[in-house]
């Protein structure tokens, strides 16, 4: 499961994208947090065919987000650590589908919540 903070640091060849490269032929990401990667690539000036180029490099599998998830995440704001509802997004998918969160968030190391998550940076 991919965070947008981990696919950014792979489309941006920041620091953490050797370890991002290394699951994303097998990863997939929840729709709000490809809606996320999509939002701030329109912000660096990216029109839709070149984002679609750019992400379609991968082969993404993005997870529609449904009433189950919803719930999930809504759940998770108890947790704290001001989590936005994309990271939550991420996190209930995870832990739903029980694979380990990838994320470029430091934060996330100190999350108690059950859920495997690998710090990439």
């Amino acid at each position: 499961m991919l965070d947008a903070s981990a696919i950014l640091a792979l489309v941006h060849g920041e620091p953490g994208q050797d370890r991002v490269a290394e699951v994303i032929a097998d990863a997939v990401v929840s729709a709000i947090n490809l809606a996320e990667v999509v939002g701030k690539l329109v912000e660096r000036g990216g029109s839709e065919a070149a984002i679609r180029r750019v992400l379609g490099k991968f082969s993404l599998t993005a997870i529609p987000f449904d009433e189950r998830q919803a719930y999930r995440a809504g759940l998770l704001r108890a947790l704290g650590f001001g989590l936005s509802l994309g990271d939550r997004a991420c996190l209930a998918l995870a832990s739903s589908m029980d694979l380990p969160a990838y994320t470029a968030d430091r934060a996330w190391a100190s999350l108690n919540a059950g859920i495997k998550v690998v710090v990439v940076r």
